[in-house]
């Protein structure tokens, strides 16, 4: 399967594949190595639409774009569509070319607020917010929803429309409900309603891991392209295979111990040089723990010396150490 690129205003979309906004997991380091892996797209972490509170050091790291490759996209979270206008003009001047509107984040102190996926129970609402945001930038605005608030609400289609006439330009759709959280399997088949509900490229999106289950949820839903997120988290170079067969190329062999050492290196020294030495240590953390998990053989003696180092150097060292033990570990076990 080859899917062609995906305009999106000036820009093309190459190939047709995404990574998600994660709160706390794609930052600047992660987004960068991930497009240079194969991603077409990667979205930054969410942001408030209330500027008033982008003077935190969270929301300034997130909103650094400095030496990113575009086009960089941006996503906002509200419920006001005056606010949520406003917040899209500033992150334009600052920067962003894609503003990305989310309403599929499932985290409860983000519905509670009515954000999020909590607004696809107002579809009025939903229009409102997606129609001021259009209005408000020059920039090409896209969404990304779950496929409704419970099973009872699968109305993503109906957005879907909604989204089309107020003038979005590209569509994401997590494969569960607001209801099921990340549990259970992703479900395709309102996916594939949304693809026929609307003229707008549509984004798979949910438990996609690897190149079969890529082409096969292509297959059922005829979207325009596919979104990963979690199935990245310790494994970026995901992205090298899942690009090799959108683009339907033969799939590249998998990478050396050495190459995996190096790139697993090289981010967590740029989570450093970009957090700082407390804060890149910290975040480094989930990182290299999601990267021990990967490998999976014998990692407990590492990972519990990894986390109580709080230096960068002896963080990077002690990493090298586990890397070149487990990865030849893993070498002999294959």
């Amino acid at each position: 399967m080859k899917l062609p690129p995906i305009p999106l205003g000036p820009h093309r979309i190459d190939p047709p594949l995404l990574l998600a906004p994660m709160a706390g997991v794609t930052d600047r380091p992660f987004r960068s190595l991930c497009r240079r892996l194969g991603a077409g797209l990667a979205v930054s972490e969410m942001i408030t639409s209330q500027t008033h509170l982008w003077h935190s050091r969270k929301t300034r790291s997130r909103m650094d774009h400095r030496g990113e490759p575009g086009p960089i996209a941006v996503q906002i979270a509200g419920t006001e569509p005056a606010q949520m206008a406003e917040a899209a003009r500033e992150a334009v001047a600052r920067g962003a070319e894609i503003v990305d509107i989310n309403m599929g984040c499932p985290a409860k102190k983000v519905c509670n607020r009515a954000a999020g996926s909590a607004l696809m129970r107002d579809e009025t609402l939903v229009g409102r917010i997606l129609e001021a945001v259009v209005a408000a930038v020059e920039v090409p605005v896209t969404l990304k929803m779950r496929t409704g608030w419970d099973a009872t609400q699968r109305n993503a289609p109906r957005i879907a429309a909604i989204a089309e006439q107020a003038g979005i330009r590209m569509l994401t759709v997590h494969g569960r409900t607001r209801a099921d959280g990340y549990r259970g399997e992703a479900e395709y088949d309102t996916l594939a309603e949304v693809v026929a509900a609307t003229r707008l490229p549509v984004i798979a999106n949910g438990d996609i891991d690897g190149a079969d289950k890529a082409l096969a949820v292509l297959r059922h839903t005829g979207a325009a392209g596919v979104m990963v997120g979690r199935a990245a988290q310790g494994q970026p170079w995901i992205f090298r295979e899942l690009a090799a067969a959108l683009r339907g190329l033969p799939l590249p062999p998998p990478l050396s111990a050495s190459e995996r050492r190096a790139l697993v290196l090289g981010h967590i020294g740029d989570l450093h040089a970009f957090h700082g030495p407390v804060q890149g240590v910290r975040i480094a953390r989930k990182h290299i723990g999601w990267y021990l998990s990967r490998l999976g053989v014998g990692t407990g003696h590492w990972r519990r010396a990894l986390m109580r180092i709080d230096s960068p150097r002896d963080q990077l060292a002690e990493l090298d150490h586990a890397l070149q033990a487990l990865l030849s570990t893993e070498e002999q076990v294959a």
